[in-house]
């Protein structure tokens, strides 16, 4: 309860805050490339229900058609602009409208596309069992996964068998250790990570 009344009063504050920001990063996304400012992907969710997760558009139109993993700076998928929101986590901005609509919460294990989630096993699963979130330990582990993939000769390969089981380890680890202090002490390092 405490949770959920905490997303809904941040959430409406951020999204009074930021709406003139979107605004004009909408603009410039709009300028720099074909295509409407924001992205929307299917995701899975608490109870293995799929949502619209909503983000900024960093990639051309249709760019996800050629592969949903995003490798490194070197992406020619990724605008120019897009490569600056995605540096700073700008992009993930809209998703406060995913937290007061009750789809996500500011701390829990980040929504995975279905094709990933179709890959878990029964004890990974249990990470459906809690609404997913902006930020988590996998977020803060993986603050720079897509340069990590880049080193890979099969990124890929290199997500479903090195990063992704990782990362579904630390979810599983927030689940188990989760209450509202530890949530803040995870939204006060992912600010001052996206701070440095």
């Amino acid at each position: 309860m405490l949770k959920r009344s905490f997303d809904i009063f941040f959430s409406i504050i951020g999204i009074l805050i930021i709406f003139p920001i979107l605004l004009l990063l909408f603009f410039i996304v709009m300028i720099e490339s074909k295509g409407g400012p924001v992205y929307v992907q299917k995701r899975v969710g608490r109870g293995g229900r799929e949502f619209n997760i909503f983000k900024i558009r960093t990639m051309y139109i249709n760019s996800d058609k050629h592969g949903e993993l995003t490798i490194g700076k070197n992406d020619r998928r990724i605008t120019k602009m897009g490569s600056f929101l995605r540096k700073f986590k700008i992009d993930e901005l809209p998703q406060l409208i995913n937290i007061l609509l009750g789809d996500m919460s500011f701390v829990g294990p980040r929504p995975e596309v279905i094709k990933y989630v179709k890959m878990y096993n029964s004890e990974q699963q249990k990470v459906l069992s809690v609404r997913p979130g902006l930020t988590d330990f996998a977020s803060l582990h993986y603050y720079d996964e897509n340069e990590l993939l880049s080193k890979y000769k099969d990124p890929e390969q290199a997500y479903i068998h090195i990063i992704f089981p990782h990362k579904l380890k630390l979810n599983l680890e927030y689940i188990e250790k989760r209450n509202f202090s530890l949530d803040i002490k995870i939204i006060f390092k992912t600010l001052f990570r996206r701070l440095k």
